[in-house]
């Protein structure tokens, strides 16, 4: 079962070196929202990084519960921290130069060695259950007894802020095993239990001003305070070797963790919950390689893996969602429907693409579905986005490619993409309507280049952005094509002559010799040069003149592509800032002027290849130029695993923003998938040869 994960290790040389190992990353994911993340060293370094955050209102509302656990061993009256924390001016107790090894395979696991005792500490996060577990092995080689102590520290904190000494208190409860913290003046509880030893109350210990050196380069609150409330003793006795599991459950009803603590805090539950979580992930990899004839790779598994940890239950629906990105992001509108066909529908998760589908119906409101969904139960969700229900229709074709499922679309959604498009002719909320020429207008704050500083826009795009047109006219062919299947010519006939006068204004309006304006406003075009106008090639129906596609793909290939993405403005515009950090007004400022942009690979290699006919050639061609850094490289320089956000727009191209972005990793593996190893859709011809069928009525 093991040999089929993929693999990542880090040795001694690489781990001694603490500015360099410092900047690896990890993290384990729920299904919940919740999570654990940290670097290879254990030290943690952004005020996201914990051993158990808890979504208090899934898959949102997370809050940090218990920050790290930190090792010592004694031998005799030595005492040998493997623990590490950074401080302002100092890293204290420098356990770090213990660590011998790292490794993920796939879970996140560290090798220590002091004197003559060994100690493996494996760490992994069981599916659906708001519970960090770690595995313990350790041998002692020496003659004497020993005895290992291991330190939690616990905070109680929502994941954007951070704690001062004194915000929160707890009272102890011992229990069997472990004790259980009640948190006050804020509810929650956290139980720590051991399969082995005892646990030791020393009083509360505040550890403070730990530093965050990731928040600090960020311009955000960068020094934390934990609790240390006592320990877990347990003696290592001569020649013998010791496997036992350290657990920590948490939550805001005491009620259920007792109960979860009851079913799986015994040695043995925890045994089968561990082995549940590896047949679980190896099932996700084994149900997309056995469906296909792909070549197993460590590189395809960590994405198929990290495509997996986005996927979330909200409590609020009772369905499936997508957190946008890991650390901090949420379940957002726009990123989860360009993200879904990536996710879910390459994967073979339709049921899981159903619920997502089903959700933005429920919320649809005045032809709007969610931007973002709010924190609390009784909060009501957000609709500042023009794209994002022209994403879900786009969505509902690519469902349809994968499924043929027409039936659950006319019964389901049917009714809402109707809404939708008579919302956008007739007009809905900020000031989204047709104008006469049959192409969208909108606000200055509603397209996917949305940062603003000071609520001041940065890159306004009030008029009619070039994404959007693309978009408006897949949407109305889409709507041309299930109306003639849903038996429905007269509303055919009617999305057919809106989408060829809209295809008609665009091509008239947008092109400026060649390539397209970014934004039409008031007749006047915007030539910024961005990556926005691929989609109006990548998409099924695309609504550029298929003479001037290949001039914008080589334009767009020329001036914008870097090894890991596009990005966002060329680099001879005065505008351009080319290194994405600093405040969160600098960092906001340069979002749009020239980031780079991962998921913005998956669009421009569908229209790539689609300009190429999708020949052998041009498919090596941008798997070996345009994926491999992506694929092959990035998934082992930061958030291990997995792809960033978004990268600096000037070499070397290094990490920023989140460090495991879902459509970072939707996109590029949609367009891997589909288009560079051409393995289409099983229905695509069929729903796609609707058009035809739609053209010739």
């Amino acid at each position: 079962m093991f040999n089929f994960f993929p693999h990542i290790y880090f040795g001694p040389d690489s781990l001694s070196r603490f500015d360099g190992a410092i900047k690896f990353e990890w993290i384990l994911t729920n299904g919940l929202g919740g999570y654990a993340s940290s670097t290879v060293l254990n030290v943690n370094t952004r005020k996201f990084h914990g051993l158990l955050f808890v979504a208090f209102n899934p898959p949102v509302n997370r809050h940090l519960l218990l920050s790290k656990v930190d090792e010592e061993v004694w031998v005799g009256k030595n005492r040998y921290p493997l623990g590490s924390n950074q401080f302002r001016d100092v890293i204290y107790p420098e356990g770090y130069h213990r660590l011998k090894g790292f490794e993920m395979n796939p879970f996140p696991t560290f090798y220590y060695q002091v004197e003559g005792i060994f100690l493996k500490k494996e760490v992994f996060m069981p599916h659906q259950k708001n519970v960090i577990v770690i595995i313990y092995d350790v041998f002692n080689s020496l003659k004497e007894a020993a005895e290992l102590r291991i330190y939690p520290l616990i905070n109680m904190r929502h994941f954007y802020r951070t704690t001062r000494r004194g915000d929160f208190q707890v009272s102890k409860e011992k229990i069997m095993g472990g004790v259980l913290f009640k948190f006050f003046p804020k509810t929650g509880f956290l139980l720590i239990s051991s399969t082995a030893g005892s646990y030791v109350d020393c009083g509360d210990i505040w550890i403070e001003k730990i530093y965050f050196r990731k928040d600090d380069s960020r311009g955000e609150n960068c020094f934390d305070d934990c609790l240390q409330p006592g320990f877990f003793s347990l003696d290592l006795n001569p020649k013998e070797k010791t496997r036992f599991y350290l657990a920590a459950f948490g939550g805001i009803k005491k009620e259920r963790i007792l109960s979860a603590y009851l079913q799986l805090g015994r040695k043995d539950a925890l045994e089968k919950l561990f082995s549940e979580e590896m047949k679980r992930q190896e099932r996700l990899l084994k149900n997309f390689y056995g469906r296909r004839q792909i070549k197993r790779g460590d590189w395809l598994s960590w994405l198929l893996l990290a495509a997996d940890s986005f996927i979330v239950w909200r409590k609020w629906t009772g369905k499936k969602s997508i957190i946008a990105g890991y650390h901090w992001f949420e379940d957002w509108g726009r990123d989860a429907l360009i993200s879904l066909p990536g996710l879910t529908l390459i994967t073979g998760r339709f049921k899981d693409a159903e619920e997502m589908l089903l959700t933005f119906v429920e919320y649809c409101k005045d032809g709007l579905v969610p931007s973002r969904f709010p924190e609390e139960t009784e909060g009501k969700p957000e609709y500042s986005s023009v794209d994002a229900s022209l994403w879900f229709l786009n969505a509902v074709l690519q469902y349809l490619k994968y499924t043929g499922n027409f039936d659950f679309v006319r019964k389901n959604l049917w009714d809402t993409m109707q809404d939708i498009c008579e919302h956008y002719i007739h007009g809905t909320r900020f000031g989204i309507h047709m104008d006469r020429d049959g192409l969208i207008v909108h606000g200055p704050r509603l397209t996917w280049m949305d940062a603003s500083v000071n609520g001041v826009p940065v890159t306004p795009r009030e008029g009619k952005a070039v994404e959007i047109q693309a978009l408006w006219y897949n949407a109305l062919k889409i709507m041309e094509i299930l109306s003639l299947e849903f038996h429905s010519e007269n509303q055919a006939i009617k999305y057919h002559n809106l989408a060829s006068h809209a295809k008609k204004s665009f091509n008239e309006k947008f092109w400026n010799g060649e390539y397209l304006y970014d934004v039409i406003h008031e007749e006047q075009g915007d030539p910024s040069f961005r990556p926005n106008q691929i989609i109006a090639i990548c998409l099924d129906f695309p609504i550029l003149e298929t003479s001037r596609m290949e001039s914008v793909v080589e334009t767009v290939q020329n001036r914008l592509l870097t090894p890991y993405g596009l990005r966002t403005l060329a680099p001879d515009d005065s505008r351009y800032v080319g290194i994405y950090s600093g405040s969160f007004s600098l960092r906001d400022s340069a979002y749009h002027n020239g980031t780079v942009w991962a998921w913005l690979l998956g669009p421009f290699i569908t229209a790539f290849l689609k300009t190429r006919g999708y020949g052998d050639y041009w498919r090596r061609f941008a798997l070996e130029r345009f994926l491999k850094p992506l694929f092959q490289v990035e998934p082992y320089r930061a958030g291990l695993g997995s792809l960033s956000e978004i990268f600096d727009g000037d070499p070397p191209h290094l990490p920023r923003g989140c460090i495991s972005q879902a459509w970072s990793v939707a996109e590029p593996l949609r367009a891997y998938v589909e288009d560079v190893l051409f393995e289409r859709a099983p229905f695509e011809k069929k729903v796609l040869r609707l058009s035809e069928k739609s053209n010739n009525a």
